[in-house]
C-alpha cells in the first residue's frame, strides 16, 4: 500500500470516529427531540480570533419535571445578544455531553452528516485503491527457458 492510501484510510477513520457517535444527538437536535426544560444563562464564553469573536452562553439546564439537572452546559447557537446572565429560555436536552438546544432545533446535523459521508468516501477510495492494485506475477513467471 502506498503512504497516500494509508493516510487517506486513517483520515477517513478519524472523521468517522468524530462524526458517527454524534449523528443521533444532532439529528435529535434538528427536530428539537429530547427532554424539554429550561436553560438558565450563567456565563458568556467568548473566543476571539483576528477580526471575529465567537460567543456562547453556558449555564444550567433543568428538565420540566425537575428530574434532570445539568450544570455548566452550553446553549447551542446562542451568542452575546441572545441572553443575559440569570435569564432563562426554553431548551431541549438531546443527550449531548456539553450542550443543550433551543426549542427551534439546530442545523448542526448537516455538518456532522457531511463529515461522516466524507470519512466513508475516503475509506471507500482507499479500499478501492488496495483492491484494484494489479496482481504481481508469481516469481519465475515470464521467464522462459531457452
Amino acid at each position: 500500500m502506498s503512504a497516500f492510501t494509508v493516510a487517506l484510510a486513517a483520515l477517513g477513520l478519524l472523521l468517522l470516529f468524530w462524526s458517527v457517535p454524534e449523528l443521533g444527538p444532532t439529528i435529535k437536535a434538528a427536530r428539537a427531540d429530547g427532554v424539554s426544560g429550561v436553560f438558565t444563562a450563567g456565563e458568556l464564553r467568548c473566543i476571539r480570533h483576528p477580526g471575529h469573536e465567537s460567543c456562547v452562553w453556558a449555564g444550567d439546564f433543568t428538565s420540566d419535571d425537575g428530574r434532570v439537572l445539568r450544570r455548566d452546559v452550553e446553549l447551542y447557537g446562542s451568542d452575546r445578544g441572545t441572553l443575559a446572565a440569570g435569564r432563562s429560555i426554553h431548551a431541549v436536552d438531546t443527550g449531548r455531553a456539553s450542550r443543550v438546544y433551543g426549542p427551534d432545533g439546530s442545523g448542526e446535523w448537516l455538518f456532522t452528516t457531511l463529515l461522516a459521508l466524507a470519512g466513508a468516501a475516503m475509506l471507500a477510495v482507499a479500499a478501492r485503491r488496495v483492491w484494484r492494485r494489479p496482481a504481481r506475477e508469481p516469481s519465475g513467471a515470464g521467464d522462459t527457458a531457452h
